[in-house]
């Protein structure tokens, strides 16, 4: 394998199929780790079945998986992003035209269609630049990292603070919730800065965010 990289309990790798000829993503959990906190391991298990049930071009394309009893680990394969996440290409390519945005725009846009347009609807609940992947050779870009999609009746502790609606803040999410993160994602990508990066707390985002202000702003909008 050229290289592999591990966080969190999670390691992931490059590696070759040698049945179909394709190279893969390889992703590996401890199983010791998520067993820690059964809500882990309920996301992880939601994360296999959810991409061995989503078919969108828009949508981390899944493989295969299995669990290897002797090395403890959850197994799971999906498709290989050549260019890494939206945040790594964009780090790389510092001017990206406005054609390439709208472009990518579109294809996020036609990927929460899909998950939302089931029933009852499916919520990522943490869209971000690094939850977003990109082949850069094609011009495409899919929505991944879905262990942490959830129905909107489900409540569990989500997201990532600086891309999170109001909504999920009140534990009132909806599809919305979605649709905000992928204007944070919008506005990082035009203003190459990180959302409330003036921020040195998630207790300054959460003020921020919920503030009244805030609230009437987007009620206009």
């Amino acid at each position: 394998m050229p290289w592999s990289f591990t966080r969190m309990g999670r390691s992931f790798h490059f590696a070759f199929d040698e049945v179909d000829g394709i190279e893969v993503a390889w992703n590996q959990v401890r199983i010791d780790e998520v067993l820690q906190s059964p809500v882990n391991l309920e996301r992880l298990y939601s994360e296999v079945h959810l991409l061995k049930s989503l078919k969108h071009e828009n949508i981390i394309k899944f493989y295969s998986s299995w669990v290897d009893d002797q090395m403890k680990t959850i197994n799971i394969i999906t498709e290989l992003f050549t260019s890494g996440s939206l945040r790594q290409y964009c780090r790389k390519h510092k001017s990206v035209d406005i054609m390439m945005v709208k472009n990518w725009a579109r294809q996020i846009l036609r990927g929460l269609e899909f998950l939302h347009g089931h029933n009852p609807p499916i919520l990522h609940s943490d869209l971000k630049y690094d939850n977003i992947f990109v082949n850069g050779n094609q011009g495409e870009v899919k929505i991944g990292d879905l262990g942490l999609t959830q129905q909107p009746t489900a409540r569990s502790e989500i997201g990532t603070p600086e891309f999170m609606a109001p909504e999920l803040y009140e534990e009132e999410d909806n599809e919305l919730v979605d649709i905000y993160s992928f204007g944070m994602c919008m506005l990082e990508m035009v203003t190459l800065e990180y959302p409330y990066h003036d921020c040195k707390s998630t207790a300054q985002i959460y003020k921020k965010v919920t503030s009244v202000k805030f609230k009437q702003i987007m009620l206009l909008a």
